[in-house]
């Protein structure tokens, strides 16, 4: 194995995994790996362990190496709060940086601060990177860029900076109603219908009123008639996505738009909008990642010209 030297590392630290870079020059990368050391395992004393398990092997004995983090490892909860931006903003700048030193001597740490809004109130941690990666790529990009997760982030940006914000907790609510609700002797696990979904979301959103007597009608239906569960899985995700898109339609009508992310949620979002006669640009979650925080490593070197 090819001993590896990182000239700086990035890290991206989430509730429950943490994935780093070995970088070289610039945007050249080294090596990667992944943990499951989460910052919802650790308490305070175990973040730097938990880094050094992963990144020792990349640190030189005698230099200062540079670590880039984001995600939920400046939470309060995390290793050193990074306190929120406040949109409207860029993505993050190099004063909204944290910078410290921890009791390992060759590394400097830096972690990006989150955003937050006021009214409504919302805040995010890690997906303001990933719109930063975006936004490097594409420094006039002017539309809504959709995050699709447990809780799914809709941003709009405009002239470099993010103007407002809002997050839906639609996936969260899909996992408990398909696993915690009545609905969870109904819902499959796994499999999918297409079918199903385009036309059950396509319902949901001219019709968001009714959607909570649809949800108790896909155990009535399971139960005095022939609803395959696959199929009530399908119509489940349509009608909670369709119930989130209904919100935010006059954000996204006519609007330049943006996915990011590669996973099968991301497909799912994607769909809705082709539904829709929209066409989203889908961007991967982990490259945008990757980008926003050799953006934010660039901005910490001039920041140190200065």
């Amino acid at each position: 194995m090819d001993l590896v030297r990182a000239n700086w590392i990035a890290v991206d630290w989430g509730t429950t995994n943490m994935r780093a870079w070995a970088m070289g020059g610039g945007d050249k990368i080294l090596a990667r790996v992944n943990s499951d050391r989460g910052m919802g395992t650790l308490n305070q004393a175990e973040f730097e362990p938990a880094l050094l398990e992963l990144i020792a092997p990349w640190l030189h004995e005698t230099d200062v190496t540079d670590v880039v983090a984001c995600g939920m490892v400046g939470a309060r909860q995390g290793w050193v709060e990074a306190p929120y931006g406040v949109v409207p903003c860029e993505p993050f700048s190099g004063e909204s940086i944290i910078s410290f030193s921890p009791w390992d001597q060759r590394l400097r740490m830096h972690i990006i601060a989150g955003l937050s809004q006021a009214e409504p109130a919302d805040v995010m941690r890690g997906e303001e990177t990933q719109i930063a990666g975006l936004l490097a790529g594409d420094q006039g990009f002017k539309g809504v860029i959709c995050l699709p997760g447990t809780h799914t982030k809709w941003a709009w940006v405009e002239g470099e900076k993010i103007t407002k914000f809002s997050t839906h907790m639609t996936g969260e609510l899909f996992s408990l109603l398909a696993e915690k609700s009545v609905l969870r002797h109904t819902i499959a696990s796994e499999g999918w219908d297409d079918a199903e979904f385009s036309k059950s979301f396509n319902s949901a959103l001219e019709n968001p009123v009714e959607i909570t007597a649809h949800l108790f009608s896909l155990r009535a239906e399971a139960l005095i008639g022939d609803l395959l569960p696959e199929v009530a899985r399908a119509r489940l995700s349509a009608l909670l996505l369709g119930l989130e898109f209904a919100a935010m339609r006059t954000n996204w009508q006519g609007q330049k738009i943006a996915i990011i992310g590669s996973d099968r949620i991301a497909k799912i979002y994607q769909q809705a909008f082709l539904l829709q006669n929209e066409q989203p640009i889908m961007f991967d979650a982990e490259a945008l990642t990757l980008g926003g925080l050799i953006n934010a490593h660039s901005q910490l070197q001039l920041k140190e010209l200065k």
